[in-house]
């Protein structure tokens, strides 16, 4: 790849390296400069610009990092692939669990070329459902064929980023007392742990107290085996001091084995880790009736993610296993887990509820929307393709022909938002569809119902440039310089579409916002086909699209 300054005379085709301001002009770094681009840089006064040319075997950024970020991840269907932007895609946890790596294939992989970087979780992470697990990062505008293609090679048979699910389990708790003990503290015992395991989806469905003795112990530990529980949680009235200790004991005695007693995880060093029948069974340490993070936690998570928790497991979490809270920088892994980054939640605002009204003008009295492509409704097609993309949520809003448009995307798992006033304008349709979001949503992309070209990858592209820390906050996908729909919008703006009117759509905002749109070249003309006329729609029926 060929990088520098160069005159503006001849730049058409260079993706440019620096971003250009000059008065009320602009452009973004890493466009592809086009020749009206090239003119209006003249026009502005400027006569050189930092730009970088690909060269022959050269593979571009976003194909570079969307190669590899599909090596890289596991085909098991536990990690979401990204849509690549500016160099750069994403993958996601599709279900809560424990983030596997691979460490050393990771590492081999960006030793191939300072280009390339792939940066991950730490290893055995606790995730949620569309967390963030790792990032690609192409360093520069384009990188050469034969490094991608050494990564994927040392990638491809790895699964090198996985996640591994939380499995429901049903727990037992059996908390043993000495006497004068008070029974708060066995209730506080129950407390830490149903904190624990309902949100990871488990509970305890067996609890036992009983008096600090190996026989009582190992009867309720017997007994929660035969009902099924794993794992078997065992809370002592005084910590394990040693393997011939009340626990460890009783453990042996119902005819279990200890794999190891002390774990090197501070605090949580008093722990005890062992089997009966196939069934975990663990001792506690006394810092698991803490809500804070310790090295009970560790074990609990791979043991509901149905990882292995023996001697050699548990011996290598003493590297980061220092967990004590430093009085300088209290709590710091609690604060990991709050700002970890996700996957946008972003919804999808589906407008149907028109009128058709120039295919009604053309005489042709129907409603296009549930004319048949391809064997399927028109509709169907654009909320299928919402349905397939990273979006959250599909709100579809429905007002003339209702019962039509609810029939053609029958058994769909979308939401309807009936809008009776449809007829005053578009603007109604947009509000009905907003309110209708659940309210934590990052931001909505806003589909016409009449545009069947618009697919779940292009969808992806958007979400995938969506950054409003970064000033992308509004996204618009662009064909042959013209920019077309759907459009994402982020969350700050629904306020002030809905105080819309008539048929004025959102796009209204753009003058005002012009500094927060980033565009998105789409590829096709799908972002600019839509179906309005009878002649456009056998047009496009006879064309075979979509």
């Amino acid at each position: 790849m060929q990088f520098g300054r160069f005159p503006v005379a001849g730049a058409a085709g260079a993706i440019l390296a620096h971003g250009v301001r000059q008065g009320t002009f602009s452009l973004r770094k890493g466009r592809v400069l086009t020749e009206d681009d090239v003119t209006a840089l003249q026009d502005a006064g400027i006569s050189t610009i930092t730009i970088a040319w690909p060269e022959p075997g050269d593979v571009a950024e976003d194909e570079a990092a969307a190669r590899i970020a599909r090596a890289v991840a596991s085909q098991d269907g536990s990690v979401r692939v990204g849509a690549a932007f500016t160099g750069r895609s994403n993958l996601y946890a599709q279900a809560s669990g424990l983030a596997l790596m691979d460490a050393g294939a990771v590492a081999a992989a960006n030793a191939c070329d300072e280009a390339i970087t792939i940066a991950t979780l730490q290893p055995f992470a606790k995730v949620a459902a569309g967390q963030m697990l790792a990032t690609i990062k192409i360093i520069p505008f384009a990188v050469r064929a034969a490094s991608v293609a050494a990564v994927e090679t040392r990638l491809e048979t790895s699964s090198a980023i996985r996640v591994a699910p939380f499995a429901v389990r049903s727990a037992a708790l059996i908390s043993t007392r000495l006497p004068g003990m008070k029974p708060a503290l066995l209730d506080k015992n129950r407390e830490a742990l149903d904190a624990r395991l309902k949100p990871l989806g488990s509970a305890i469905t067996f609890e036992r107290r009983v008096a600090h003795e190996t026989g009582a112990v190992a009867d309720a530990i017997v007994a929660a085996m035969e009902i099924g529980a794993d794992p078997i949680l065992l809370f002592g009235a005084s910590a394990i001091a040693d393997r011939r200790d009340v626990l460890p004991a009783a453990l042996e005695r119902a005819g279990g084995h200890v794999a190891v007693l002390g774990m090197p995880v501070d605090p949580g060093n008093l722990l005890m880790a062992g089997t009966l029948a196939g069934h975990t069974v663990l001792g506690l340490p006394g810092c698991a009736r803490s809500p804070r993070l310790n090295g009970f936690d560790f074990v609990l998570w791979r043991v509901l993610a149905g990882l292995p928790v023996g001697r050699d497991e548990i011996a290598a979490m003493g590297v980061g296993g220092l967990l004590a809270d430093s009085p300088v920088r209290p709590h710091p892994r609690e604060g990991m887990l709050v700002t970890a980054p996700r996957l946008p939640r972003i919804g999808a605002v589906v407008l149907a509820a028109g009128h058709s009204s120039r295919m009604r003008a053309a005489g042709a009295d129907i409603n296009k929307l549930v004319q048949p492509l391809e064997g399927r409704p028109m509709i169907r097609h654009v909320v299928e393709a919402a349905l397939k993309s990273a979006v959250s949520d599909v709100v579809v809003v429905t007002g003339n022909g209702k019962s039509q448009i609810a029939a053609a995307l029958d058994k769909l798992p979308i939401i309807f938002s009936d809008n009776p006033d449809y007829s005053k304008g578009l603007s109604t349709s947009l509000i009905c569809g907003l309110n209708a979001l659940p309210a934590d949503c990052d931001g909505a992309i806003i589909l016409l119902g009449d545009m069947p070209s618009v697919n779940s990858h292009l969808l992806d592209r958007l979400i995938a440039a969506f950054d409003p820390g970064e000033d992308r906050a509004i996204i618009v996908p662009v064909h042959g310089g013209r920019r077309g729909n759907p459009v994402l919008w982020a969350h700050r703006f629904f306020a002030e579409m809905r105080e819309l009117s008539g048929d004025a759509g959102a796009r209204a905002l753009f003058a005002t916002y012009s500094g927060l749109i980033c565009e998105v070249e789409a590829g096709s003309d799908a972002p600019l086909t839509d179906i309005d006329t009878p002649e456009a729609l056998a047009a496009y029926q006879a064309s075979g699209n979509p």
